[in-house]
């Protein structure tokens, strides 16, 4: 879909209330000032619990001072403790207890294996390890001789007894601790240092350890409390891991501010009962959820014998959207109550969104706000202002920061294109132990390198158009951006996934096609049928696109690529 055939509602801006808070004692005094509003409302095993700011401030010093006792004399700076395991109350509260304490929180990534988890504990010298009871026995069999891993937290204390050797003290027994000790809570307030570290996804080839200062994440919460339509009043549904500094930050870190009602989705398969149930008014996704919310619009249309409706509905609301009028409550009822009812606003990013599904949103009367950032932004870099909607971009950079296009060319439509680099408060302090990868991180001048490759328009508007490591070089001198050319590819539904590289021929570089063929979608297709279709529907696509841009060969592949927990294709995997 074109930008000149995509129409966005631009809503009028108004005044939202929030507190700019510059470390975690400030902030959990703002979250005390919130006192009886409910702060958390979710299920375990089926049964719904709810917690109010109050009582949820309450439990975090509690846990803060039970950790400051459990390492007395210990040096602040050298203890490091890891969260890991399913979104909970829990977890946020851990994460906020050790920055209090003064000690270096380091979320980790549930969905890693085991080997690669305690390869991290390792490298990032953990102390001690906070973790759900989803990993009560994989924590103590890497806690059983590791070098630097001294206590275990478990979220709620197990039922057998710890092995031989292994120190295992549990939440409700160190926040005991905390209480009994009379002392008075005062939280660490030092702005710049290591105070969270993170690994990257490592879509690119090996994880860095991302360091992090509370000035970085305090930074980037109050840009996101800047940038985002939200409010007091707001109810979000929780869906994203919360190691992840996306959902940390503008879910949680921006929505607490606010004093917003946050609903934490039990397991994917209850999403539809929580929209339901919880009736959001918001939410904060990723590409990946934004379509799949799409196909269960679809699915339940083609059950009811409606999707040729519903498919003449949407260009119908599409066209009167040009002429000002708005009939996406009457005409997609059904579709916004499968949504609670009340969903009108998304902030997605983390990947490039189909803009096409944007605007489908869009007639339903759900408004998408895309933005960009990266881990180490901490990690907002852009939001699209809700006030001042452009198609095609992430909007401009965050109050926080600023955003240069360094070493760019002109392209065919004139725009200069270049490295997305980035200078403010949220630029991290640096990679943990690796010297190397800092000096090629930062320019001269102290811009951070993203590597992210875009434009931006006079209103400081950005565009992302590739990766600087993704980008094929032709013989002929022409860089090709493969998103670019998989954004196309996305639009051919007999493919599910693609990926475009570019392959050494002996005639020199060849741009091709690695393609998994929608096979869910289209059951019935034979292999040979697949590959016939694909490849029209690809010549027909050459001939609308440069010559240097168009796909000259073809392979395909019978399973999904591999991908990172956050469903970003591992790009340095396909060979």
């Amino acid at each position: 879909m074109s930008q000149k055939t995509y129409k966005v509602r631009n809503h009028k801006k108004i005044e939202h209330y929030y507190t700019l808070v510059d470390n975690v004692g400030e902030y959990l005094d703002l979250m005390a000032s919130h006192d009886g509003r409910t702060m958390f409302v979710w299920k375990e095993k089926g049964e719904g619990h709810e917690i109010t700011y109050g009582a949820f401030t309450d439990a975090v010093k509690r846990f803060s001072l039970g950790l400051g006792a459990a390492f007395a004399g210990e040096e602040k700076s050298r203890v490091r403790i890891a969260v890991i395991g399913e979104t909970s109350p829990r977890w946020f509260a851990s994460y906020l207890a050790v920055m209090a304490a003064g000690y270096t929180v380091v979320p980790m990534d549930k969905e890693l294996a085991i080997s690669e988890i305690s390869g991290f504990l390792t490298f990032a010298g953990i102390s001690a390890v906070i973790y759900a009871p989803s990993f009560n026995e994989s924590m103590e069999e890497i806690a059983a001789g590791h070098p630097t891993l001294k206590l275990l937290i478990p979220m709620k204390a197990p039922e057998t007894e710890a092995a031989e050797g292994i120190h295992r003290t549990s939440f409700d027994e160190i926040s005991a601790a905390g209480e009994a000790s009379g002392a008075e809570f005062a939280a660490d307030t030092d702005t710049e240092r290591v105070a969270e570290l993170l690994f990257t996804s490592g879509t690119t080839g090996t994880s860095k350890c991302v360091m992090l200062c509370q000035r970085n994440i305090f930074t980037a919460m109050k840009a996101a409390c800047q940038s985002v339509d939200f409010n007091k009043d707001d109810v979000l549904i929780s869906v994203l891991p919360l190691h992840h500094t996306y959902e940390l930050t503008c879910t949680y870190l921006a929505g607490c501010n606010f004093g917003l009602k946050i609903c934490i989705n039990e397991s994917l398969r209850y999403l539809m009962r929580d929209f339901k149930e919880y009736q959001p008014t918001g939410m904060v996704l990723v590409p990946l959820f934004v379509t799949t919310m799409y196909k269960k619009v679809l699915a339940e249309a083609k059950k009811a014998g409606k999707d040729k409706i519903l498919t003449g509905a949407t260009k119908a609301a599409h066209a009167l959207s040009f002429v000002g009028v708005d009939m996406s409550r009457k005409l997609f009822g059904d579709v916004r109550e499968a949504f609670g009812g009340r969903l009108e606003k998304i902030i997605c990013g983390g990947a490039a969104l189909n803009p096409e599904l944007i605007q489908i949103f869009e007639t339903f009367g759900i408004s998408i706000y895309e933005g960009y950032g990266i881990t180490e932004c901490s990690p907002l870099v852009a939001v699209t202002p809700y006030y001042k909607r452009k198609p095609g971009t992430v909007g401009p950079a965050v109050p926080c920061c600023e955003v240069r296009i360094a070493d760019g060319v002109e392209n065919e439509d004139g725009l200069t294109v270049g490295e997305i680099q980035v200078k403010g408060g949220n630029v991290m302090l640096g990679y943990m132990n690796n010297e190397e990868a800092n000096a090629t991180a930062f320019t001269e001048d102290g811009w951070y390198r993203t590597g992210d490759v875009g434009h931006m328009d006079a209103d400081g508007y950005i565009a992302i158009t590739g990766r600087m490591k993704s980008v094929i070089v032709l013989d002929n001198g022409k860089n090709v951006f493969p998103e670019e050319i998989e954004e196309y590819l996305s639009d051919i539904d007999l493919i599910a996934e693609a990926v475009v590289v570019g392959r050494e021929e002996e005639d020199g570089v060849v741009l091709t096609a690695v393609i998994y063929p929608n096979y869910a979608k289209y059951p019935e297709k034979a292999e040979a049928d697949f590959r016939d279709e694909i490849q029209k529907r690809i010549t027909a696509l050459n001939k609308k696109l440069p010559s240097f841009k168009q796909i000259r060969k073809l392979e395909f592949r019978r399973t999904e690529f591999e991908k990172t927990t956050t469903r970003k294709i591992k790009r340095h995997l396909v060979k």
